[in-house]
């Protein structure tokens, strides 16, 4: 958390108000990150041109024309537009400064975000080993089927594997498995072609809303102008252990899988 919806959410509010911007300057108040915020970033960004803001999974990817900086939101992370002369919290850790005035704020309670460089992102460490992304048509039911062949992990531990798929978080692999009747310990290796072509288009649909919904703001998550998503008002699983299915009416099961909380209606889902 944040997720893909999330990300792709900032992403969108982002990009309008930034494309096209000379870079001024990048203020870093803390470089203690997840990794350290390199300390030359404003030397070598200041001056250039914003290309484009593209996203690859959960990572944000600023495009400063040959050079990139990838910005990852961590557990708590946000990006805001902020007024030029707000005050920083103790939780405000980078500001970039955009000729016109446009200040983007980077706020990490829990620090496990990221603020790097790389002349190409698509080698970089952390993007080179990603998965397809859910929302193109590089994710279908056949890929998914092959993904799934022989494997004895459960289908929900697959699904939010950024190496089989990116951007499906915990959320999100909950409610596609419902909206797909699937139960989430079943072993992947144990669906049917039909039942994979159900589960990669119910997490495209479910992501799809999610996005429509500005994404899930649980803890810390807002989006660039500081509104909170309101996906999880319409969540059909998750957070509703013993509440009635919306559906069947059936109460919902709570389980752990992979240490995280797993919710499934166990007449749905099969």
């Amino acid at each position: 958390m944040p997720e893909l919806p999330e990300v792709e959410t900032t992403r969108r509010g982002l990009e309008p108000r930034l494309q096209g911007k000379i870079l001024e300057a990048v203020k870093i108040r803390d470089r203690r990150l997840r990794w350290p915020v390199p300390p030359d970033i404003s030397e070598r960004l200041a001056g250039k041109r914003l290309l484009s803001i593209r996203r690859r999974g959960k990572y944000l990817l600023f495009d400063f024309g040959g050079l990139w900086q990838i910005v990852h939101l961590g557990m708590s992370g946000s990006l805001r537009f902020v007024g030029k002369q707000e005050p920083p919290t103790v939780h405000d850790h980078v500001d970039w400064q955009f000729k016109g005035g446009e200040t983007l704020r980077l706020r990490d309670p829990r620090r496990f975000g990221a603020v790097l460089l790389t002349a190409d992102p698509a080698s970089h460490p952390l993007l080179a080993h990603l998965g397809p992304e859910p929302l193109t048509g590089d994710f279908t039911a056949e890929y998914l089927c092959a993904a799934c062949r022989g494997r004895k992990t459960s289908i929900k531990n697959l699904i939010m594997d950024s190496r089989v798929v990116v951007g499906v978080g915990n959320i999100y692999a909950s409610e596609s498995l419902f909206r797909a009747g699937i139960r989430p310990g079943r072993a992947a290796g144990r669906l049917t072609r039909a039942e994979c072509g159900r589960l990669a288009a119910a997490i495209k649909a479910t992501l799809q809303n999610a996005v429509k919904a500005g994404g899930s703001s649980l803890r810390d998550y807002v989006t660039a102008d500081g509104e909170l998503g309101y996906f999880q008002l319409h969540t059909k699983v998750y957070d509703r252990a013993g509440l009635p299915c919306k559906v069947c009416g059936t109460p919902i099961k709570k389980l752990a899988t992979g240490q995280r909380s797993t919710f499934y209606c166990p007449v749905c889902q099969k």
